[in-house]
């Protein structure tokens, strides 16, 4: 229990962190907190000065100035409110903008394993609603808490100065409203954790059911996945009716209490004024102190179960702030330019702990030259890909640049100089000229122009419309799967890098793209170094050297020539056309 509430303070404190660069315009709040409650008891007051003294005596010259006072006041505490709540709001809004792109850079720079174990969905909640919740902490939360608790304060101590015992009477029924919102605080918050819970599984289920959509349909499971989603809605949808439940009680119990205050200040006050002990100024101003007290009362509750929800939302998101999956050890050395030579040595490297995945391969590419890596589903292709731009970290062995260890490189120096071309190309909401440059400032749009010339796709981008500013669509889903990949050649190339990594990137083209692609491939690897994973045969034969990976290890090396000679894995994966994932027949060539 003592860990825990540790573990809330700390998250607290790094939280309030972020109010450094606006701590003035935060002490400024808590100042105007303090005149707002010190002027609470002031217009009450005034109102009793007015009744008693100006209205009894029959002063009307006085009672106009009095009311002036009491309008200029009015209006001067309005206008403190207004400075009040827009000073908390603007703060609560820097520093969950603060807090949000924080996250965001967080999220960006983590290794890749990091979301091989989190659902993208729950990042979002992280992102999104959590931060909203710690947004509530700063503009509805402790100083709004830190007023309504001075404002109190100070009414009950006016009220005991006026007159304890009618204040005494007036509070008699306070035990019930105590036990009404402690009751009210353990519902809501209960209700709140699950409406939290179950919104985290909302948005991770709708973001993986969009993204996967197509397989959905494929296999017509709109049904049964509706169901799954109706269970988790039906959560959602039960924990706020638990917490409109507990409102609706707590509300009305308030309105109750303050009933029976009101009628215990009205009675007690009429025997004690017949009896001339107070004044009728008094009981009326009483009147208003009481329902100004009962105001933040009614609030303060459900404004702790805010404070306490934004607190909750908090940890998680400086959870994800101070996670350590992310690239710890990133060199000093400029990757530019290279030579292009790659070297493995003994290269272990597994994603869970003691499944091996890679098991100690060594193999060389010189400069310029290009090898072709082949081998069953599973053998661990793409993983090799992972491994050379440190999108995942070895367990053991080295990989060499240029005869340098890959860890001395500055990673993100390194990765420009390191081109890749995925089978799976994902293109961005935006333009294809923004696609390409990857909004990436010093990238201009005739360099783009220059690039897709070489690559011969420039036609093709000028018979769309608004040719490079053709907007693509979520997923690139305006454009062919053959057109995606050829956008997705011009990124690699825009930097000119001087190795390039294709995965698979002609698998699954359509005909009417295999030309240009062709063609494409051929500008990209050229004087470069090549490390092609490829079902393809135009494409493997082509290579210097191929590398046949079989369940992690590299059971053949050599050209095609030199392994046909062999007779091994190679060659009987050549005569049954086991290379060809988009219908070409090894036998055909």
């Amino acid at each position: 229990m003592i860990q825990k509430d540790n573990k809330k303070s700390g998250s607290l404190r790094k939280m309030f962190s972020f109010l450094k660069p606006y701590r003035l315009r935060f002490w400024i709040s808590v100042v105007l907190s303090i005149i707002l409650s010190l002027m609470a008891p002031v217009r009450p007051y005034i109102t009793q000065l007015s009744i008693d003294h100006y209205i009894g005596n029959k002063l009307l010259q006085g009672l106009i100035y009095i009311s002036v006072a009491h309008l200029v006041i009015l209006l001067v505490e309005s206008a403190i409110r207004f400075v009040f709540m827009y000073i908390t709001s603007w703060v609560s809004q820097h520093v969950v903008n603060d807090m949000r792109n924080a996250v965001f850079k967080k999220i960006s720079y983590q290794n890749l394993s990091y979301f091989d174990n989190t659902q993208v969905g729950t990042l979002t909640t992280r992102t999104i609603n959590d931060l909203e919740a710690v947004n509530d902490v700063f503009s509805d939360g402790i100083v709004s808490i830190l007023a309504d608790l001075l404002t109190i304060l100070a009414i009950l101590g006016v009220m005991f100065y006026t007159d304890w015992r009618l204040t005494l009477i007036s509070l008699a029924a306070f035990p019930l409203l105590i036990l009404a919102t402690y009751f009210f605080k353990e519902s809501v918050n209960r209700s709140f954790m699950r409406v939290r819970n179950a919104v985290s599984s909302l948005n991770a289920f709708v973001q993986e059911h969009l993204t996967g959509m197509y397989i959905v349909q494929a296999f017509a499971a709109e049904k049964s996945e509706a169901e799954k989603f109706n269970e988790i809605n039906k959560e959602h949808r039960d924990a706020n009716i638990r917490s409109i439940m507990a409102y609706s009680v707590f509300f009305p119990v308030v309105e109750i209490i303050l009933a029976i205050s009101m009628g215990l200040l009205v009675w007690y006050g009429a025997v004690r004024m017949l009896n001339a002990e107070i004044t009728q100024g008094v009981i009326i101003a009483f009147i208003m102190y009481l329902n100004q007290l009962f105001r933040p009362l009614r609030m303060l509750a459900d404004k702790f179960n805010t404070l306490q929800m934004g607190i909750i939302a908090g940890e998680r998101v400086i959870t994800v702030l101070e996670d350590d999956n992310y690239l710890k050890h990133n060199g000093t050395l400029e990757a530019s330019p290279l030579r292009g030579a790659v070297k493995l040595e003994d290269v272990c490297f597994e994603y869970k702990p003691g499944i091996p995945v890679l098991k100690g391969i060594s193999f060389e590419v010189r400069e310029g030259e290009t090898v072709a890596i082949i081998g069953h589903t599973g053998a661990g292709k793409s993983s090799v890909i992972s491994i050379l731009t440190r999108l995942y970290e070895i367990q053991s062995g080295r990989i060499l640049i240029d005869g340098r260890d890959i860890n001395d490189y500055n990673i993100y120096e390194l990765r420009r100089q390191v081109g890749v071309v995925l089978q799976d190309v994902f293109l961005f909401s935006g333009t294809i000229l923004e696609n390409i440059t990857m909004n990436n400032p010093a990238l201009t749009r005739e360099q783009v122009v220059d690039v897709c010339k070489l690559l011969g796709i420039h036609e093709f981008i000028m018979n769309l419309p608004d040719n490079y500013d053709f907007n693509v669509r979520e997923r690139g889903g305006t454009l062919s799967q053959g057109q995606r990949q050829l956008i997705s050649f011009a990124r690699a190339l825009i930097y000119d890098p001087r190795i390039l990594i294709l995965d698979e990137a002609t698998a699954s083209i359509d005909s009417a793209s295999e030309q240009l692609v062709q063609h494409a491939i051929g500008q990209l690897v050229k004087d470069r170094t090549a490390i092609v994973i490829a079902h393809r045969l135009s494409t493997i034969r082509k290579a210097d050297n191929i590398i046949v990976l079989d369940k992690g290890v590299i059971i053949e090396q050599g050209n095609h020539e030199q392994l046909m000679l062999q007779d091994g894995m190679y060659a009987q994966m050549y005569k049954v056309g086991r290379f060809s994932s988009a219908g070409e027949s090894a036998g055909a060539r």
